[in-house]
């Protein structure tokens, strides 16, 4: 090519292009003859080329075979015990079954000479925190500070028609194999992960989903028993009433009536609790969120305070009146709400995160009245310019009483895995406000923290549909 004036270079490029004049410099010092590049390229061009990890176990040991004459055998490390396997061979190539490597073959972390072979070691470049990549891989030498681990050897077995430049050369060539070995095994194991989540999803509604929905049945027969035991109480109640109040008839009426509320209370509280968990789980274990590798919406029209808020805060009130805290509801939202278009499932595990948080950090503090006070307030506000200009969305927010937050900190909460200074032993996990940003955000909306003079708000924005319709549509397709 021409010479060219250097460009400027971007800060973004320069790690990598110190890298490109690090390799630039090898190759000068390297000086690898034609052949070896017309080898080199023949390797990457095939490699490219073949999809199957069968037919890149053949290009191995074919292309030294055809472009210089030198056999070559390929063994890996294929059984969980890290026995060391024949796979492919110049002789026969890809073999039926793999065969237990013989002398003078044998693991090794350095290359070695033996019986005129020259034997090279294959490892991964992917450190051994990240998984096995395959199978019976074995902890092999370090390398900047990652374990590096064994895939298998490459064998040339025409050592004394090789010299030094040979060898080394060769010790590069399976350096290139052990990179492409490498990442079509992680390629592998993906496809490998995504076949069984979708054996998984599968499995979860035909063995979770459906017949979670039997508990529906459960719950109507015990709802039919209660009736039958508060007839039976009835009863009980005329008898005693026409024997002159039958003092064992009272007594027996009475005991009824008390196991008759205890079981409608459970009832209740199964109910509602099944109610929370059928959601959670239904809205979690959909089949698009596998099939699509994220989560997927199922938007339906709903007022949010009756709809989620309610629901949830029902969930949480016995964790909440434990603590201590008392919860402000809003005097008009009800009133004033607007039906949005949201995931139902998936915001209430929004609120479900904000409740729950509530419940183990809200602290006592001393308000501007002088009154000790320990609360959680909901609430929604609109807001103007969101998404943009000219444009409306609905601010719900989630307040705590307690020492407030430094603002960068609160919003750097919504970030994975990351908690707040003062956590100390509380347990979490740090994923709760990711998920809410994540959810959020896939309704078109976004998140937020604010200190306020009492303690700390939690909130989110969503997008306000649009009441501008023309023949029933809106223009803006928002809603």
């Amino acid at each position: 090519m021409p010479a060219l004036a250097t460009p400027s270079i971007p800060a973004d490029l320069d790690a990598i292009v110190q890298r490109i004049h690090e390799k630039m410099a090898n190759y000068e010092r390297y000086n690898f003859s034609a052949d070896h590049n017309d080898f080199l390229k023949a390797f990457f061009d095939l490699s490219q080329e073949y999809d199957q990890m069968e037919d890149f176990y053949r290009i191995c040991v074919a292309v030294p075979l055809t472009v210089a004459a030198i056999p070559c055998d390929l063994y890996l490390c294929r059984k969980p015990d890290g026995v060391l396997e024949l796979v492919c061979s110049c002789d026969c190539g890809l073999l039926p079954r793999p065969e237990p490597a013989a002398w003078p073959v044998y693991l090794s972390e350095i290359s070695y000479i033996d019986s005129g072979h020259f034997v090279a070691p294959i490892f991964s470049h992917h450190s051994a925190s990240q998984g096995g990549l395959i199978q019976g891989g074995v902890a092999g030498r370090q390398q900047e500070g990652r374990d590096l681990r064994l895939l298998g050897m490459f064998v040339v077995r025409c050592n004394d028609r090789l010299n030094e430049n040979d060898r080394f050369f060769l010790g590069k060539y399976v350096n290139r194999i052990a990179y492409n070995l490498d990442n079509r095994l992680l390629a592998q194991q993906n496809a490998d992960r995504l076949t069984f989540i979708n054996t998984l999803v599968a499995d979860i509604e035909h063995n979770v989903i459906v017949p979670n929905m039997y508990f529906r049945h459960l719950f109507g027969q015990l709802k039919k028993r209660i009736a039958a035991l508060q007839l039976m109480r009835e009863q009980l109640e005329e008898l005693a009433a026409r024997d002159g109040q039958d003092a064992l008839c009272s007594h027996h009426a009475a005991q009824l009536l008390d196991i008759e509320g205890s079981l409608k209370n459970d009832y209740q509280e199964i109910v509602k609790h099944h109610a929370h968990m059928a959601l959670f789980i239904e809205s979690l274990f959909r089949r698009e969120h596998f099939e699509q590798g994220r989560l997927v919406l199922r938007p339906r029209r709903c007022f949010i305070e009756k709809s989620i808020i309610i629901p949830q805060l029902e969930h949480y009130a016995t964790r909440l009146k434990a603590a201590h805290i008392s919860v402000d509801r809003p005097m008009n939202m009800d009133q004033e709400e607007v039906p949005i278009m949201v995931d139902i499932g998936l915001l209430a595990q929004v609120y479900a995160n904000l409740f729950s948080n509530a419940a183990k950090y809200t602290r006592e503090i001393v308000d501007h009245r002088g009154q000790c006070r320990k609360a959680m307030a909901y609430g929604r506000e609109r807001v103007e310019n969101f998404p943009k200009a000219g444009q409306y969305g609905i601010k719900f927010n989630v307040f705590t009483t307690g020492p407030t937050l430094d603002e960068e900190e609160g919003n750097r909460l919504f970030l994975e895995g990351a908690r707040g200074e003062g956590d100390g032993p509380l347990p979490g996990s740090g994923h709760g406000l990711s998920f809410i940003r994540h959810v959020v955000e896939m309704h078109g909306g976004k998140v937020g923290y604010e200190a306020t003079a009492e303690g700390n708000n939690f909130y989110f924005i969503l997008p306000l549909p649009c009441s501008q319709k023309k023949n029933g549509h809106c223009p803006d397709r928002c809603c």
